[in-house]
């Protein structure tokens, strides 16, 4: 077969074409060795040692923000716990208070009430009447204490039995009539015997039938259930 030829075209590689083809080759033979290189040399080396580092300070990054995450939210917790110590110490504090303040309140109150009893108690004592120890006292004693009981009686009444029966003498004694002889002589200011003394003796008095406030009241209170008061009483009761 014969050889044709178009005009102006050529099969025959130029030196451009060549020098181009050479560039292309050696920029791809150097991004080849920048992606994969061979084992043993500088590059390679670096090239390994670059992806464990790169995740160890990821690793590292992820690390540094759980532990501040973790920070962060234990100084949450502690202050919640103080707010809530602080909360609980405050109501502590205010139960306390009231608490005193109630106890203090109780205590003014019944050391007002005592300083109250006390005066009331100073007042009567001082109201309490002083009796003279005579027959005029004795028998303004027992009046007060038969009106207390609820004992019929005046002064003229007790004064006329008793200048009769015994002139006014508390020690004054029987021993001659009937009651005597039946071992129960009438003593005191208003001759009265014992077991009538005893039955009609108002509390209070001395147990004692020559007392002569317990003898008179003993007598009233006596002539009262028998006579009415001790003011109907003329005689020998």
């Amino acid at each position: 077969m014969s050889k044709t030829s178009t005009p102006g075209h050529s099969r025959r590689m130029t030196k451009a074409h060549k020098m181009s083809f050479a560039a292309l080759a050696t920029i791809g033979a150097a991004a080849l060795a920048a992606t994969v290189v061979p084992a043993g040399t500088a590059d390679a080396e670096t090239t390994v040692t670059a992806a464990p580092v790169a995740w160890t300070q990821a690793v590292e990054g992820v690390q540094a923000k759980t532990v501040q995450h973790l920070s962060a939210q234990t100084k949450l917790a502690t202050e919640a716990a103080k707010l809530e110590a602080a909360v609980k110490a405050k109501a502590a504090a205010a139960a306390k208070a009231k608490a005193d303040a109630e106890a203090k309140a109780k205590a003014e109150a019944k050391a007002k009430k005592d300083r109250e009893a006390k005066a009331a108690a100073s007042r009567s004592a001082v109201r309490q009447p002083v009796y003279a120890n005579n027959l005029d006292g004795w028998i303004k004693e027992s009046l007060a204490i038969m009106k207390a009981h609820k004992i019929p009686g005046t002064y003229n009444g007790l004064y006329k039995n008793i200048m009769r029966e015994s002139s006014g003498n508390p020690r004054a004694i029987n021993n001659w009539d009937i009651n005597a002889q039946n071992g129960v002589p009438s003593k005191g200011l208003l001759q009265i015997i014992k077991p009538t003394f005893l039955a009609y003796h108002v509390p209070g008095t001395p147990l004692d039938q020559y007392h002569p406030v317990a003898n008179i009241v003993a007598s009233a209170n006596y002539a009262a259930h028998r006579y009415g008061s001790i003011d109907n009483v003329n005689s020998a009761y």
